[in-house]
């Protein structure tokens, strides 16, 4: 790893997230419907571009734009070319078990219950009938935000408030889960290996880093029960609820393991934003997440991968047993919304798990005055410096909402302070 001179994105991005010294700290922005900025609008298929996805949101949500791998593409070359870092990430598909079948229905608003239509897929597999029931609330969508989709699917963030019944609303119904939530299967690792060659031959001459979001673990608990439903069934029916958590960790480890086979890929993702201490306490986490999570960090070190953990809530309780998992890279870390005091997370972790964040993107970018902004990636660069293990990332995205100019006195306070 170089110590001195330009390194590429890639680069910067590793020796940040290995403790070493980049050549000055990155800055990665995640996007999540972020308006084209002006100058960088693309049109393809003859249909603009004209908010910013990534790959990480395929599978798992309704864009109400087309986004594909050669519009992840352009939007490298365009943050590339404002000076920023930028990653290719890959959504690893699931699937079901072959001998499960689905019936999909619409129930309309008015009859008995029904203060909306009920969208209802309800699933035969060979250990029973069960049921998920969304509302169509059918509001109106500003541009760029993702819209709820015209069925139910089985993971889609738009289904929890909506549930009319959520997938695993009894104990009984986790048995069924097995059939449901399944690593890929062989035309899905095709596709996948296709794609991460394409992807992989882009990110070596662009020089930048390929991340393979593969695992949900706690994010799928609550997708299957909601919220309180997981909270609920985890103190109630305690055997229940690891037998869950195993199912999903078996089909995380096959997603896993098949990004894995792909040399493209330097990092494994596991989403954790419903695993924080707004859900969970700690004992939980250490009891029913933190071994799960250890041993998908072990399938990526064995493979001299790196391994990801994402969490916007909980870091200062919670990061010592990510530390302890094997967790080398921790998004999210937001000292606004999160109250996260950035010394105190430095002095506590430094040196033993990196760190991208230190940015509010919702208050900071979305509400704060050029001189808030300045003041706050002044803050999160003295108090993390330049010697690695800090990304500058606007927790948790640039959205539809963000305006350009918050972006670039982001852009210009970093390019001063970094």
């Amino acid at each position: 790893m170089k110590s001195t001179g330009m390194m590429t994105s890639r680069e910067r991005l590793l020796s940040a997230i290995r403790h070493e010294r980049p050549d000055h700290v990155p800055l990665y922005a995640w996007v999540f419907g972020f308006p084209a900025p002006p100058g960088r609008e693309w049109s393809r298929q003859g249909q603009p571009r004209a908010f910013w996805y990534t790959g990480r949101l395929e599978h798992i949500h309704t864009l109400p734009q087309p986004w594909d791998v050669e519009d992840d593409f352009q939007r490298v070359d365009a943050w590339l070319a404002l000076g920023l870092d930028d990653v290719l990430e890959i959504s690893v598909p699931w699937s079901h078990d072959t001998k499960v079948t689905f019936q999909d229905s619409r129930q309309p608003a008015g009859q008995p219950g029904n203060v909306y239509p009920v969208l209802t897929r309800e699933y035969q597999t060979p250990g029973g009938r069960v049921r998920h029931s969304v509302n169509q609330t059918g509001e109106e969508y500003q541009p760029g935000w993702v819209v709820q989709p015209d069925h139910v699917p089985l993971i889609e963030d738009i289904n929890i408030p909506r549930a009319a019944k959520h997938l695993v609303a009894e104990p009984d119904e986790v048995q069924l889960i097995p059939w449901l939530y399944q690593g890929p299967n062989a035309a899905q690792k095709q596709w996948l290996a296709k794609r991460l060659e394409q992807v992989g031959a882009f990110a070596k001459k662009r020089g930048v880093m390929v991340q393979a979001w593969a695992a949900f673990g706690m994010d799928a608990a609550v997708w299957f029960c909601g919220a309180e439903g997981a909270v609920m069934l985890c103190l109630d029916h305690p055997k229940e609820f690891d037998a869950l958590l195993t199912a999903i960790q078996n089909a995380d480890k096959a997603r896993v393991a098949a990004a894995l086979e792909h040399p493209a890929v330097d990092l494994i993702c596991m989403r954790g934003w419903y695993s924080s201490t707004d859900f969970w306490s700690p004992a939980i986490f250490r009891t029913y997440l933190k071994p799960r999570i250890a041993e998908l960090a072990a399938l990526a070190h064995a493979k001299n991968r790196l391994f990801a953990y994402t969490m916007t809530v909980g870091v200062m309780e919670l990061g010592a047993e990510l530390i302890e998992a094997g967790v080398d890279l921790l998004y999210g870390v937001d000292p606004v919304q999160a109250h996260v005091n950035l010394a105190e997370a430095h002095q506590k972790f430094g040196g033993r798990l990196a760190i991208a964040g230190g940015l509010n993107s919702s208050i900071t970018l979305g509400k704060g005055t050029a001189k808030e902004i300045r003041a706050a990636i002044q803050t999160a660069l003295t108090v993390y410096g330049r010697d690695g293990g800090f990304i500058l990332l606007p927790v948790d995205a640039l959205f539809p909402d963000t305006p350009w100019a918050s972006v670039q006195t982001m852009i210009a306070a970093w390019k001063e302070y970094r």
